[in-house]
């Protein structure tokens, strides 16, 4: 599985799990709360990343399929890095990130 998925990508997964939840699709988001605020993906996870590291064994499950966003790209694939370093192989970075998710997919999500 690839570091990175793209925003089209990962809208065909949604789509895909809305009419059969096989394989359970977590989206995290590793923004600030200030930017969740400003603009967030419906169904996405607020876990701010300063707190992945106390957390993630925590609140995400190894077996889940987790796609990570933040603004344009960068923190979700440190993110992303690091969960597949403690071993959740499934992790995969938004490529762009939100940004890229407003102007290619929803772009009623603004952008900021």
């Amino acid at each position: 599985m690839d570091y990175e998925i793209t925003p089209e990508e990962v809208k065909a997964k949604l789509d895909q799990q809305n009419l059969s939840p096989q394989e359970k699709f977590v989206l995290i988001d590793v923004r600030e709360p200030w930017e969740f605020e400003a603009a967030r993906m419906a169904g996405a996870r607020l876990l701010p990343m300063g707190d992945v590291p106390s957390l993630a064994h925590q609140e995400l499950d190894p077996e889940d399929h987790i796609v990570v966003i933040c603004h344009h790209g960068i923190r979700s694939m440190n993110v992303t890095a690091w969960l597949r370093q403690q071993g959740f192989e499934k992790a995969q970075s938004m490529r762009g990130g939100i940004d890229a998710w407003s102007r290619v997919v929803d772009a009623s999500v603004p952008t900021y």
